[in-house]
């Protein structure tokens, strides 16, 4: 048979569980703030990754009529056209 527990002493055990849970939730708190900062980093990433690619694909595509141009004057040219 188990003596039934003092008043204080279930204070206490609540106390210590009270706080248990408060460090427990602190600590989930600042991980959620590392995962934010974690995710804001990488769409930051991917934002800046995808304004590489349009001015890879704009210089490509400038690149690309630039080149268009002299082969249709040099056909013109040498193709007697």
């Amino acid at each position: 048979m188990t003596p039934e527990k003092t008043t204080r002493e279930l204070v206490y055990e609540t106390n210590r569980d009270v706080k248990w849970i408060c460090r427990t939730l602190q600590r989930m708190e600042a991980r959620d703030e590392e995962f934010e900062a974690r995710l804001r980093a990488l769409e930051g990433w991917q934002a800046e990754r995808v304004g590489e690619e349009r001015r890879v694909s704009t210089v490509s595509a400038g690149a690309g009529g630039i080149v268009g141009g002299v082969v249709a004057v040099l056909m013109k040219v040498f193709g007697g056209g």
